[in-house]
């Protein structure tokens, strides 16, 4: 059963230095689109809520003076760390590990005193068991409109917390069944509050499945791949190869951080125009975008009005990126370049096509001018990272987005395994 395998890969004492060496990295990223993510409205809604609510002082939330109980700290933390859309993402179940799993994993560290090795740990093992369960969720359950970020990510947070509770075999298996039924999310949320609050809801579950299990809570500990379970009952194709070599090799290795403040399936397009020498936008006659057929359910709304919705859209990133709009700044996505008239003629010479020829992390431009010269480019998300690459341009995200002190204070941090006391303390300060 896969909810044996995954509670049994809870328990596992050793973990591969480069897969710890990448969630440190995605650690650091996490702490800077956070800070980033702490003013939008959807975190001061939720930071209000939290506020008000009150309750035991367990766990930080971020842009918050007092402590909260530790599933209101994972849940407000989630969601304002995906609410710039801007955290790292695992093409090969099409969700955000980090925004579900990290939050989980500090809020329980808070309340138990773990190190901050202990922390990381649980994320790794919660972060691959997302990847995992996305896998054995695969294509259907994402295409039927499930948000795997907040499916998949329950289950990972759940994981999490349960190694950090230091809970059995039994009790492990008793927090994935209760998680099954509390997992949620939908892709109909995108473009609103509600995509960033799903990342919320799998931290807060997950957390909560796992004190309640910690308590003697009974649930069907099959609940994910039984007869009328989550997995039956969310059109999973139940991959049975999805959880091969858990353990000794590590999905999370291939995990892609973003460097553009916006949904990742149009990331590949915004380097293909990068890769196209500059010219006047006014020269052009037509761009031609060419992109994996999943994506066209995801983000390419055609007439965004808000930047939340233009985060989702091939054609206004596009605009904006020919016009020299910065699309690493997450302020560059607001209602005003939505309405911007440049903008919106160059959007409308854009045109969207699917080609099946072309992955999940490919894509294909072509800028046709009015001289009739055509440019063309393409580009893969998937080409390899040196790990030395990789942390070089997650120190300089994170430098832009928290300031140069504070990002590598953090990073000083992250890699001295000081503790989510500490990590949090740096964010609020």
């Amino acid at each position: 059963m896969i909810e044996t395998d995954l509670a049994e890969f809870s328990q596992v004492s050793e973990l591969d230095p480069t897969a710890m060496a990448v969630l440190r990295l995605s650690l650091l990223d996490w702490c800077a689109v956070a800070y980033a993510g702490r003013q939008t409205p959807v975190a001061r809604i939720l930071r209000s809520q939290a506020e008000e609510e009150g309750g035991t002082p367990q766990a930080n939330v971020i842009g918050l003076s007092q402590r909260v109980p530790a599933r209101m700290a994972a849940f407000v933390n989630g969601t304002i760390s995906h609410a710039l859309d801007y955290d790292d993402t695992h093409f090969a179940h099409i969700g955000h590990p980090s925004v579900a799993v990290i939050p989980a994993a500090l809020a329980v560290g808070q309340v138990t005193g773990a190190s901050g090795q202990s922390v990381s740990e649980a994320a790794l093992i919660g972060a691959e068991a997302s990847i995992r369960v996305g896998l054995w969720l695969g294509r259907t359950h994402y295409q039927a409109g499930f948000h795997q970020t907040a499916t998949a990510g329950a289950f990972g947070a759940c994981l999490a917390a349960c190694r950090l509770l230091s809970l059995s075999i039994a009790q492990t298996e008793m927090a994935l069944g209760l998680v099954s039924t509390r997992a949620s999310g939908l892709k109909s949320q995108f473009g609103t509050m509600g995509k960033p609050l799903n990342a919320g809801l799998a931290a807060s579950n997950g957390v909560e499945a796992a004190y309640l299990a910690s308590k003697g809570f009974v649930s069907t500990p099959h609940g994910l791949s039984t007869r009328q379970g989550f997995g039956a009952t969310h059109h999973a194709e139940a991959d049975v190869t999805a959880l091969k070599d858990l353990g000794t090799r590590w999905r999370f290795e291939t995990v892609s951080h973003k460097f553009h403040a916006c949904c990742h399936g149009l990331h590949a397009m915004i380097e293909a125009l990068s890769q196209i020498p500059d010219g006047d936008p006014c020269d052009i006659e037509r761009i031609d975008v060419f992109t994996h057929p999943r994506w066209m359910s995801v983000c390419n709304d055609t007439h965004p009005t808000t930047g939340l919705e233009a985060k989702f859209s091939y054609r206004l990133v596009a605009a904006m990126h020919l016009l020299g709009h910065d699309t690493r700044v997450p302020e560059s996505y607001s209602d005003a370049v939505c309405k911007d008239a440049k903008v919106l003629a160059l959007r409308d010479r854009v045109e969207v096509t699917a080609d099946a020829a072309l992955s999940e992390t490919q894509a294909r431009v072509q800028v046709v001018l009015q001289s009739g010269q055509v440019k063309t480019s393409t580009y893969d998300l998937a080409r390899p990272w040196s790990l030395d690459d990789r942390e070089q341009r997650v120190l300089n995200k994170a430098q832009a987005l928290l300031g140069t002190r504070r990002a590598d204070d953090l990073w000083y941090a992250v890699q001295d395994g000081s503790g989510p006391d500490v990590l949090l303390a740096h964010l609020n300060a």
